[in-house]
């Protein structure tokens, strides 16, 4: 059978009888010429899906009740850039975790003079949250023996809340403290780098949300 060649006007009117015919173009996605999907610059909008209410999979089980509504405990945790310092906020708490490297000089219990602006600025929020109660505990890493860490991080915390108390004026007379050191107890990273070990080197200051 002898080859025909289409002139260009018979292949676009070809084209044009296919695509009439209701083939989708690469162009045009939509089939048999039907729109379809959200318009240019919106948002598709569709009848909500049927559903059952007396479907099984909708139903408890004989004897089953629901259980009751709670309130999920958000917690938003702030660091500075160096990570020398950390609030964590809870519905309920604020805690400030300082390590020890801003506070103090190694295996020391004496606080720097730079201390005394981080420890008045948690003292702020304290007033500022009217807390009655308020949580001082020093930890240490793992290296040194236990009894050490123990003793280290007990003076930490008590030369923290003296430092706190003074700063606190006269509303920190209202106030109830707990002072705690747990030596290596309750670390917050691995000690098995320098890196975590001086996170765990620290003392953290929490209170409730009073006011």
């Amino acid at each position: 059978m002898p080859r025909r060649h289409l002139t260009a006007a018979a292949a676009l009117t070809v084209a044009t009888v296919i695509l009439g015919a209701g083939t989708a173009s690469a162009d045009d996605p939509t089939p048999n010429g039907k729109t379809t999907g959200a318009p240019p610059g919106g948002t598709t909008s569709s009848p909500p899906p049927q559903v059952d209410a007396n479907s099984p999979g909708l139903k408890l089980a004989d004897g089953a009740t629901l259980a009751p509504a709670k309130v999920l405990d958000i917690k938003s945790v702030v660091e500075d850039l160096s990570g020398d310092e950390r609030r964590s906020d809870t519905n309920e708490d604020v805690t400030f975790a300082l390590q020890a490297e801003v506070l103090f000089p190694k295996d020391s219990a004496k606080l720097n003079p730079g201390a005394r602006s981080r420890i008045q600025t948690i003292a702020d929020e304290i007033n500022t949250q009217k807390s009655s109660a308020v949580r001082v505990f020093g930890f240490t890493d793992d290296l040194g023996t236990y009894a050490h860490g123990l003793t280290l991080s007990k003076k930490r915390a008590e030369a923290v809340h003296d430092e706190l108390t003074a700063a606190l004026g006269a509303e920190g007379a209202n106030i109830t403290f707990q002072v705690r050191g747990y030596s290596e107890d309750y670390p917050i990273a691995d000690n098995t780098s320098e890196q975590g070990r001086k996170k765990n080197r620290r003392v953290e200051v929490s209170f409730p949300k009073d006011g």
